[in-house]
C-alpha cells in the first residue's frame, strides 16, 4: 500500500514539505517500505488519506535515506509517526514518556482519524500539545533507549 502515498528521500525533501504544508496536518510516517508493521501501518494511512484529504498531507520517509532526521528525532523504533502544522512540530500526549512522536502502528483506521482531528483542531486553536484521544490499551507499549549518557 505504501505506492499510493508520496515518499521523501532526501533531507531538502523533508525541509520542503515542513515548510510548505499550510493549514493541514502533516504527517510523516518514518520507517522502511520492507518492513511488515510500516507495511500493516501504511494501509492504514493510505485508506484514510482520501477521507482526510482536506486536513491533513501524509508522506512516507525512509529512516535509511534521510538520517539527520532519523537522529534528530530520534527514531529508534519503526514505524515511527511525526506530526507538524505550519512548520511546527506537533506534539501528542499519549499516556508514554515520549510526546514527540508514535511509535508503532495505529489499532484501527478511527484511532488515526481520531488522532489527526484532535492535532487539527487544537493546531487550529494555537496548542502546540494535544491529548491523544485513542484508548491506552491500543497506544503500543517500549522503553526510551539512551546511548551514551
Amino acid at each position: 500500500m505504501s505506492f499510493f502515498l508520496p515518499k521523501l528521500s532526501s533531507k531538502k525533501d523533508v525541509d520542503e514539505a515542513i515548510k510548505s504544508v499550510a493549514e493541514k496536518v502533516l504527517v510523516l510516517r518514518f520507517g522502511r517500505d520492507d518492513d511488515s508493521v510500516c507495511m500493516q501501518l501504511d494501509e492504514i494511512l493510505s485508506k484514510t488519506s482520501h477521507d482526510l484529504k482536506n486536513m491533513t498531507s501524509i508522506y512516507l520517509v525512509d529512516v535509511d535515506k534521510v538520517p539527520v532526521y532519523t537522529r534528530y528525532f530520534d527514531i529508534s523504533y519503526i514505524p515511527s509517526t511525526v506530526f507538524f502544522f505550519n512548520g511546527q512540530h506537533m506534539k501528542v500526549d499519549y499516556g508514554s514518556p515520549d510526546h514527540t512522536k508514535f511509535v508503532g502502528s495505529f489499532k484501527t483506521k478511527q484511532d488515526f482519524i481520531d488522532l489527526v482531528e484532535v492535532i487539527y483542531r487544537g493546531a487550529m486553536r494555537g496548542k502546540l500539545i494535544v491529548q491523544s484521544p485513542i484508548d491506552p490499551r491500543n497506544i503500543p507499549k517500549y522503553d526510551l533507549l539512551y546511548h551514551g549518557i
